[in-house]
């Protein structure tokens, strides 16, 4: 990862590289829009292994995880946007993971940037709610045709064709920005996780609130400059949300962000103005955490097309696509079951 000192325009492409191959997979372009030359699920998931082939069992991309259970408490304010039931006031229970943009469960934690949290909330209705969320507050671009030719460029032998990339997809600039000078967290408890793409609420009256959400950190953020995150130990954040979560439970408030008419929401790249309505529906609290090889989030796949009655997919194009990755990862996974490691022999920590 390069430092956080001023840069180059050409580093500065580099960095977006480096960023975009690591969290490729988790937002892959799959679901044929290229025609005539459909890029099936199948060629893009495994256009992602490294030269070496894909750790067998694992997840495709955000490889290195650890999962955790706890509970949603719904303060009940969430109703005014969408009738499902999860916003009702009330605790219901959920299993994530913790886990960072890698396709080695066994890297080192500071190869990568970018930090995910994998959510799931049932409740009582049978009804579960999935999502997969990031820390970067918004994606490097604003179309999925976009994003399969930035892979291709951040892939390329060409030295000129970041270059040629981000001449024609000036958005990518933002992106570049946060990539180059955001710094490392000390801990999985100190991120703040965003939705990135917009979804449809519904109210009890039918009607229709375009969305984002944020899980914000009650946890005090430690920033680190990458050298000094580094020093902390290859397998830092899985060993200190452990260590915090059993001396005490970690907490996140969920704000949603509702968009006023007019504003993107088939453009993840655009961060939606911070004076749009924001609203607190509760508390995600992190109540115990254990290791992925027998834990209940193994076999979760954090699909963000899960969703309860009251909220919908909207005409932003991505979820769709990362569904159709995920499945083709979790398939990929399960048929590998002997080979992923479990009990304590051999297994990730």
């Amino acid at each position: 990862m390069a430092r956080r000192s001023p840069v180059s325009q050409f580093a500065s492409l580099a960095i977006i590289a480096i960023v975009v191959a690591a969290i490729a997979a988790a937002f892959a372009y799959t679901a044929g829009w290229l025609s005539p030359d459909r890029l099936s699920s199948a060629k893009l998931v495994a256009a992602f292994a490294p030269p070496g082939g894909p750790a067998l069992g694992h997840r495709r991309n955000h490889a290195k995880g650890i999962c955790f259970t706890g509970e949603f408490d719904a303060n009940g304010k969430g109703t005014e946007l969408s009738k499902a039931q999860v916003f009702v006031q009330g605790k219901y229970p959920v299993v994530g993971r913790f886990n960072f943009s890698t396709t080695d469960p066994n890297a080192p934690d500071a190869t990568s940037r970018v930090r995910g949290m994998g959510l799931q909330i049932s409740t009582p209705d049978g009804e579960v709610w999935r999502s997969a969320m990031i820390d970067p507050p918004f994606f490097p671009v604003a179309t999925p045709e976009a994003f399969y030719a930035l892979l291709q460029a951040s892939g390329s032998k060409d030295p000129d064709a970041m270059k040629n990339f981000a001449a024609a997809h000036p958005e990518l600039a933002a992106f570049g920005a946060w990539a180059g000078s955001a710094p490392f967290m000390s801990s999985y408890a100190e991120e703040p996780y965003n939705s990135l793409n917009a979804f449809l609420f519904v109210d009890s009256a039918g009607q229709e609130h375009a969305v984002r959400w944020s899980l914000k950190p009650q946890a005090q953020p430690q920033p680190m400059a990458p050298d000094a995150f580094a020093k902390l130990g290859p397998d830092h954040l899985e060993q200190e949300i452990a260590e915090r979560v059993g001396k005490g439970p970690q907490s996140w408030t969920m704000v949603l962000q509702v968009a006023n008419p007019g504003d993107p929401t088939a453009d993840p790249s655009k961060a939606w103005p911070d004076d749009r309505r924001q609203l607190d529906v509760g508390t995600l609290v992190v109540q115990q955490v254990e290791a992925e090889r027998n834990g209940p989030c193994r076999d979760i796949n954090f699909d963000p097309t899960i969703l309860p009655n009251g909220i919908k997919v909207s005409d932003d194009p991505f979820p769709a696509a990362r569904s159709a990755a995920y499945a083709k990862s979790f398939d990929a996974r399960l048929a590998e079951e002997k080979s992923y490691p479990r009990g304590d022999q051999g297994a990730q920590p």
